[in-house]
Order: C-alpha cells, then structure tokens, then sequence
C-alpha cells in the first residue's frame, strides 16, 4: 500500500494491478471532494505533508453528467445528484479497492465503502444514478451489479430521484447556467454584485481551490462563477498543472468496468475550455515553495462545502460549514473576503490559520478593508510563524535595519516644544527628550538656511500638535529607535498620550503584537497602535482632511524680519504699535534673553529681547542652563504682544517699547503676572542691563532687587562674586578688578574691515591633527559618483599654494552629481580661515574620527575701531599695511576685549564667533602701542613694527555708546585711540587727507577729545 499511494501515473497502475496474481488491495482513505454525483477525490489518510489522492469513479453506476462540462446544460438531476453524494461522503472516512483502470481516459473505477455501506448502492437506491449497460467484453466482474440492477428497478417503481414521476420535475431540475459557469466572465460584474447583494446573505459552493488564498465558487441561485481572494492574506503560488487536470479527461464518458461506450453522447467542449486543455502544458508553472502545501490546506477544510456569503457576521453560523464575509472587489473583478468554516462547535477564521501554519504571508493591500482587530490578529501571528521559522519562514532571516526595538521604556513628563508634526520634545524632572512619533510622517518643515520652503500643511500640522500639547503633562511609550544614515545620531520613536486625555487620567496600556521577546523583525518595528493610525489615516481619506483634501493647500507668506535689516525692522514697529494688543508664538530662543516670536496676525516673525537683562552667550557658562529655563517658561506659548501705551494683562505677554540697532524688538514679557526677567535674575542666570535705562523698564526696582538676591545667595553666574566696598571719595569699586583673557597667537589669514584668522601658539590639537592627516594615504582621486561632496561637509583638500593637504569645510559645490573631475568647488580650510576655489580631483572623503573636531581657526577683529572693507574707500590700503605685518610668523599677544557671537556658527570664511582684540607685538614692553593704534595714525616703531614707518590714518575709532556708562578700562583704551585718530586727522594722513569724512550725527555723538599735551 505504501507504493500503491505515491507518485503514480494511470498507465503503471494498470500494468501493476494486471501483474497482481490476487485480489484488488483495499485502501483506507479520506473523501476530500465530490466533483461529480458518481466521483470522489479520495487522499491517503496522513498525518503530515501533502498526502497522495486518487480520483475514483464508482463501477457499474453512472450519475447525470453537469453542464459546467458540456457547454452550460446540465442533465436532468445532475446537480440534485451531485449534491447527495457529497453530503453523504465529503470529510468522512472511507474503504475502497480499483476495479478497472482505463488510461486512455485517465480513470479509474472502484468499489468504496462508507463505513458498511456501499456507497455505490446507496446511490443507486436514492435515485440518483443508473446501473450501467455491461458489454461483452468486460474485464472484471463487479461482485455487487446484482443488488445494484436491483436497487435502480425499485427506485425506477418508487419515482426516486432521477426517476421522479413528477410532472415537469426533470425540468425543473435542469440548471440555467450563465456565461460566467463555463469561464466567460464577460458579463459577470463583481462591483453590481456587492451593491445588490449588501447586508443579504449570499449562498454558494466552493468550486475548486486553486491556491491556498484563492477559491473559485458558484453563486446561488443564478449560479454565478466567480474567484474570491482571502481578504488579507497571500499564499504561496500552486502552480498551474491543475488546468489540465481540469479540462481533460472528466468530460470524457467511458462505461470502464462495463467496456461499452455510452450510447449518450457527452456536449462538445466550449472554445475556452479547448484553448485551455490544448494549451495546459504551455502553462504548467512550477508551484512556489510551500504552495501546494497552502493549497491542500484550504481544500481540506472547504473545497465541495456550501458557502454563505454576506458583509455581516450572522449568529446562525454553525448552520453552514463555511460563511464567507465579503469585504470588497479588487481591479481585476475579484471578489475579496474573510473566509470562516465550521469545526464543531466553534468558528475558524481560514486567514488566521494559514498564517499562523506559515502557509500564506499577511498583505496590507486587502487587510485594509479588514477591521483593526483582524488586522492585528492576523500581523501577530505572522509575527509568531516568522519567530518559529514555520514553513514558508524557515530560513527566514530578518532584513539588515538600522532600526532598533526599545522595550519597557515609558517615562511622564511635560511638552515644552513641538519641533514638527511628528515630533515633540518632553521634558521630565531629569532632562529633556526628543521624541519622534511613531510610524507617522507629515509634511517637513524646510530649513530656511538650505533655502527650504515648508511643505503644504507643514505648519499647520505643527500648529495642531502645537495648541494640543504645549505645556501639557504626557505619558511616553518608547517603541523603537533608528540610525540616521551612517551617522552615530539616533531617532527615538514612541506613542504620546495626554494624561488628561480620559476622565480617569488613565492611558492604555500598548498592545501587545508587534515587539514580543526582543525579536528583530524589520518592517514590524513600528507604532504598537499601527492599526489605529490606520483607521484614523482611511477616516481622513474619506473626509478628505489635511493633506488628503483636493483644494488647493493654504499658502502663509511670512515677513522674516529677523533675518532682514534693522533698518525694515524699524519700519515695521509703527505697524505693531498701532495694532495694539496681537497674539503670539514664541518659536525659538537664541539666549536666555532673545527670542524669535511669530505674530499670525501681522505674517511676521519679531526677534525680541527682554530689556535690563542679559544672558551669558552661547559657549558661555551657564548659557545652557539660561535658555532651557526660559524653554519650560514661555517656548511656543501663545502671547499677547501689545504696544507701548496699552496696560500690561494677566497673562503672557510682550510689551514692545522699541527697535536696536540690529532690529531686535527690546521691551518686557509678563507670565502669569511675573516679569520673566524677574525669574531670570532671582535664579542667577542674567545680569542687569542698564544701558537701555532703568527709568525707562518696568519693574526695574524689581529687577535691581532680584539681581540682588542672586548675588546674595551666589548663584550660577554669581558663583564667584566678590562684594564691592567704598573708599574714601565715595566711589564704589571692587575688591578684585577683572583680569582679561589673554591669548599668544600666530595671524594665518588677513581679511578685509580689520578682521584676521589665528592659531593659537603650542596647540596640541593642531599638533595631533598634523599627525593624523600625514598618517593618511592619499587615494588616487576616487571615480566620479563613489564620492559627491554637499555643502556644508567636512573633507580633505589640497592646498594650491604648497600642496599640502588639510581639512576644508564645502562652501559651495556644483548643482546636481559629479560630471567631471574638473568641477570647480569653493572651500573654507577650517583650521587656517583661507578660502579658495579647486577642483573635484583636488578633493577627497575625510575619516569622520578626523572630520568631526571643531575648526582651529579662531576669527578675530581689531577692537574698538573701524577698519574700511575691501569695498570702501581705502579699504584695499588697510588690508594691505594689516596683511604686510600679520601674515609673517611673528607671534602676537591677543587680549580678549569682547566676543561677538551674533555670526552664529561657523559656514565659512568671515562668519562665526568672533573675538574682539587688542594686539600687541608678543615681544613688546608694558607700554608699548598696539597694532589697533597703529592703524589710527603714522608711528615710528622700526625696531618693532617695520611696516609702520609710513603714513596710516587707515582706521577709525568707534562710535561711543550712547546713554551708557562706559567700563573704566573700556573709557580708558577709547579715549588713547582717540588721540591718535586726532593726530591723524590734522596731519591729513591716509583718509583723512581730504579732510574729515565724519557725518554731522557722528560728530554730534562724539566731539573731538582734546589732546593731552606731553
């Protein structure tokens, strides 16, 4: 038996059964389907695999042949009989033995028993099938034809079945078979189907199972022939050798057993089903691993079994053995659905089932139309098939991601910024936390530096987060992580819930599913409410929300007058004034104590700055601390900004009182009746400002106070202060005068407006860079697209003077990818502040280890006086006198008088932190004049400064600061300069010698000093 099963053809088993000296072995078997009222598919009763199957026609007896064979005409009772023999044997254990084989028509015949019963008999005495006519030439004679021809003239006497004596009962019995039964789907139409058929029950009968996920069924009563896919899932694909299986040999009609033909002569085959049998081997495709599998699987469960179709899950259920739920129709006329079968007592879902035995993979596509929990259902348990390796997952191996589970991490804190629509920055009682929405993408917001617009509805999706969450107290689900790029930084990514966002205050907890037991499935690292995301995104879809809506998407021009002069700023504050109170947003904080402000009402964007207080800058002790301060206070809280006459409310707010000379907007903010300022000063992280005038802030005696109290107590930027005490003429002084910082520096560049590059003397870092660039070998240059440098990136160059190879920042490169070595880029060499213009093939990628250390140019300008730019009258001469002395390799002693870091950081040559400095001769005496005084006037300093034995008046000195207390030390460097742009001045030296190019305001601000005579 264990040969007789497997990997047969017809031809051998009639060779093997005519060499047998004995009896016809009986075989235990399964009825896996009825095709027809006298044929059973019968499979080898096995545990596991695919087991073998034998398609048995029972001898002596012949069933009314079906239409879907002969052109659409059934013979009368054809469809009565074929039923009756498949509730009588389909799924249910049977015993047969082959009587006759006939290999030119490719069947066999035998006798099966259901339990003991002959099932042959059994259909002979219903009715629904007649004895054959024996010829005389049979080969074997059928043991049970007596009882048989016996049992047909009862029923023939009783009207039993196909002999009924009804009037008009064979008619009757008769199908109406459409087009579609016979494979011209040209007039079946799937999407009529669903809109006649909606929330009505719809019977059929599964046909044939072509692959694990697709089923061909006949729809009751017209009889309709359509294909139905599982809804959500996909199986592996069975092949195509069903085809000829399908169209050959069982439309044929042979008595076999008997030996006679058939006097009934069988229909002619359509032109659908020629084409398909002559044409069956052109497309025998091999079956995909696993498919056949798939495929049996299914058609164990309901090939042959009567179907309800219908959209609702009726509670009469386990009256069908399967209900197919009907959830949509795919472009191809496809009918898509969820496909339950009864087994016992309970209800199977044959989607879940497949992929839970890693037969078939889940699909989005058609899961869409599931609901969320069947969704969820069915990702977790191809989750648990990939983790088991089940079947078609077992040599599976998780894709290489740069993504990251995070498990058991959930923290509360409260939102403090909303950088976009996707992600929000929390802040809990230890530190501040970028997160990232989980599995959402909105429109990007731009970088206004790279010149990128926001994207449609960008704004307005942060605006939405922005008023939802600002300053609220939120519960974070941490979920997964993810590298950007090649680059060490990480993108967090979580689930935000508000915390009063329930009644109760309580948050779900996240499903479980999706990250179970730290496995690494790629594409399953996602949000653990990713079915709710997608309920929420197809409910926008359909109410054509946001990004999904067929208007036009908002356009808001915003006048940046942060960006602009001070001059159109200063323009612009009448405008303000008069509008009086006007709601606000603060965007982002320079420092602790300026900030940039978004007024909706009037499409601008204010930088402010509160007035008496100053932060310490960035790079600056306490810098840090200053502005995340100020971030749990008032970033992206909605203001009032009200003019200068309007009363200050009870609530945030800005009180605009005027415009610097930069275009900063100077004035007070209030939060919740307290002068933010206030806060600043009392927690040690500002100082007072009085330049601006005390008479003209509010509050200032409570400024004057707090500052105080920090004083007092020593804190932050107080932490070192050291009281003043009175002496004898009643001035104040301090105890302790300020030591300014003093740097010995070799000038590597000379740019225009008095300003230089430096290095500092004895640097190790410049030493160690050195070394690590002359460890380097230099690759000849790489093939155009291996390496595309961007603006902004860091690489290693070649200098065009000595050819020496350092480290350039790109400032700007060609549009598009690389085209030819000869691709000219403008560099910034970043450790010695020169610019220049190369070539691509002078250019080569730098280690990120070597690349990724701050630039060692230090950009510096002379204090406290003008020099001409390039552009200005004697400019060219200033640069030329300043170059010929610094660009030698004399050392320099550089005092630190100020530092300017309104350049921001650092794109390229002549922006950046700058320092502000006094430069002395390294080797000069106490009391020797500096470089900054030298340019003011003609000096006799051969023995330290050759250059400067020439005329100057190539500078000038700096304004005064207005209504502002001048620093002792400050008053006393101003007022020595001064002299020597007077001596200038009367000698008519440099520019100055057609005469004094001062404006009228300029002499007003401040008059000639008088010359100390020696």
């Amino acid at each position: 038996m264990s040969t007789y099963w497997y990997e047969y053809k017809i031809e051998d088993v009639a060779v093997d059964m005519a060499s047998k000296a004995g009896a016809p072995e009986w075989l235990n078997g399964i009825v896996k389907g009825v095709p027809s009222g006298d044929s059973l598919v019968i499979m080898k009763k096995t545990k596991s695999g695919i087991p073998p199957e034998r398609t048995i026609t029972l001898s002596s007896i012949m069933a009314p042949k079906l239409g879907s064979n002969r052109g659409g005409v059934d013979e009368p009772f054809a469809w009565n009989s074929t039923l009756y023999l498949r509730k009588l044997c389909l799924g249910k254990e049977v015993v047969f033995k082959v009587d006759d084989t006939a290999p030119i028509i490719r069947r066999e015949f035998g006798t099966v028993f259901l339990g003991d019963k002959n099932v042959a008999v059994l259909v002979v005495a219903a009715g629904w099938a007649k004895v054959k006519e024996q010829g005389q030439h049979k080969r074997v004679t059928n043991p049970f034809l007596p009882e048989l021809l016996s049992l047909e003239e009862q029923a023939k006497e009783q009207g039993l079945g196909r002999w009924s004596k009804e009037p008009g009962a064979s008619e009757a019995s008769i199908r109406n078979l459409p087009p579609s039964s016979i494979r011209d789907s040209s007039s079946f139409d799937a999407l009529a189907l669903m809109e006649k058929y909606k929330s009505t029950p719809l019977k059929a009968v599964v046909d044939m199972v072509t692959g694990g996920s697709t089923l061909h069924v006949y729809l009751l009563p017209e009889f309709q022939y359509a294909q139905v896919l599982v809804a959500g899932v996909q199986a592996p694909g069975s092949g195509r050798n069903h085809m000829h299986a399908r169209f050959i040999g069982i439309d044929t009609t042979s008595n076999g057993q008997s030996g006679d033909s058939t006097s009934e002569a069988s229909a002619p085959l359509t032109t659908a089903q020629r084409v398909a049998s002559s044409s069956a081997s052109m497309f025998e495709f091999h079956s995909e691993p696993y498919g056949l599998e798939a495929k049996h699987f299914t058609e164990t469960r309901v090939l042959h079994r009567e179907v309800n179709l219908d959209e609702i899950y009726f509670n009469d259920f386990f009256g069908s053995q399967v209900r197919i739920v009907l959830e949509g129709v795919d472009k191809r006329g496809s009918l898509i659905g969820s496909v339950y079968y009864a087994d016992g007592e309970s209800a199977n879902d044959l989607a879940l089932e497949l992929v839970e035995n890693g037969l078939a993979k889940y699909v989005e596509w058609s899961a869409s139309l599931l609901e969320d929990d069947v969704k969820c259902k069915l990702k977790n348990a191809e989750l648990e098939a990939k983790k088991a390796c089940v079947r078609m997952w077992t040599n599976f191996v998780p894709p290489v991601t740069n993504s990251k589970a995070i498990h058991d991490q959930k923290f509360t804190g409260k939102v403090i910024e909303v950088v976009s629509g996707d992600c929000i920055i929390v802040a809990d009682d230890t530190a501040e936390r970028r997160v990232n929405l989980s599995s959402i993408r909105c429109p990007k917001m731009g970088n206004p530096r790279r010149n990128q617009n926001p994207e449609p509805y960008a704004r307005d999706a942060k605006e939405l987060l922005r008023t939802r969450l600002i300053g609220n107290k939120v519960n974070v689900f941490m979920e997964y992580s993810r590298k950007i790029g090649s680059s060490s930084a990480v993108m967090d990514f979580g689930s935000v819930f508000r915390v009063n966002q329930s009644k109760d205050g309580d948050v779900p907890a996240p499903k479980e599913g999706n990250q179970q037991d730290k496995t690494n499935i790629a594409e399953l690292l996602r949000s653990n409410y990713y079915d709710a995301l997608l309920s929420a995104e197809s409910h926008a879809i359909s109410k054509k929300k946001g990004i999904h809506s067929t208007k036009e998407p908002p356009i808001r021009h915003v006048t940046d007058l942060v960006m602009t002069s001070a001059k159109k700023a200063k323009d612009f504050l009448p405008y303000l004034q008069r509008n009086g109170r006007m709601s606000g947003v603060v965007e982002y904080l320079f420092s602790g104590h300026r900030y940039k402000i978004d007024i909706p009402k009037e499409t601008c964007s204010v930088a402010f700055s509160l007035s008496g207080v100053r932060c310490p800058g960035r790079g600056e002790p306490y810098s840090n601390e200053a502005i995340a301060f100020m971030r749990r206070i008032i970033i992206q809280r909605d203001l009032f900004v009200i003019s200068i006459s309007v009363a200050h409310l009870s609530c945030n707010q800005i009180e605009v009182e005027t415009v610097d000379r930069t275009g900063t907007f100077l004035g007070t903010l209030w939060e919740s009746k307290t002068n933010v300022a206030v806060l600043l000063l009392e927690a040690g992280l500002a100082k007072l400002h009085t330049s601006f005038g005390l008479d003209r802030i509010p509050d200032a005696h409570l400024l004057v106070k707090a500052e105080q109290s920090a004083k007092q107590k020593k804190l932050k930027i107080w932490e070192n202060y050291v009281e003043k005490e009175e002496v004898s003429n009643g001035t104040v002084v301090e105890k302790r005068q300020r030591k300014k910082e003093e740097l010995k520096v070799v000038v590597t560049e000379v740019l225009g407006g008095g300003k230089f590059y430096v290095q500092l003397v004895g640097d190790r870092k410049m030493d160690s860079l050195h070394n690590q660039i002359a460890s380097l070998t230099i690759q000849e240059p790489p093939e155009i697209g291996a390496f595309n440098p961007k603006k902004s990136d860091i690489v290693l160059a070649q200098f065009s003077e000595d050819n020496s190879w350092n480290r350039a920042m790109i400032v700007n490169a060609p549009r598009g990818a690389v085209e030819s070595t000869n691709d000219k880029y403008e560099i910034f060499y970043v450790d010695y502040g020169t610019q220049e213009t190369v070539p691509y093939s002078q250019l080569r990628p730098l280690d990120p280890c070597i690349s990724s250390g701050p630039g060692l140019a230090q950009l510096c300008s002379l204090a406290y006086i003008k020099v001409p730019n390039l552009k200005e009258d004697y400019g060219r001469e200033a640069a030329t006198r300043l170059s010929e002395h610094l660009s030698t390799s004399k050392e320099f002693k550089a005092v630190i008088e100020e530092k300017d870091s309104s350049g921001g950081k650092v794109k390229g040559q002549g922006t950046g932190t700058m320092f502000m400095v006094t430069l002395f001769d390294s080797e000069a005496e106490e009391d020797e004049i500096s470089v900054n005084a030298c340019m003011l006037k003609l000096v006799d300093l051969l023995t330290i400064i050759e250059f400067l034995d020439s005329q100057e008046g190539l500078a000038r000195v700096e304004k005064r600061r207005r209504r502002r207390r001048e620093a002792e030390d400050r008053q006393r460097v101003l007022e020595e300069l001064e002299e020597y742009e007077l001596e200038a001045r009367e000698e008519r030296q440099g520019m100055w010698e057609y005469g004094d190019i001062a404006s009228d305001d300029e002499e007003k601000a401040h008059p000639n000093p008088t010359r100390k005579k020696s």
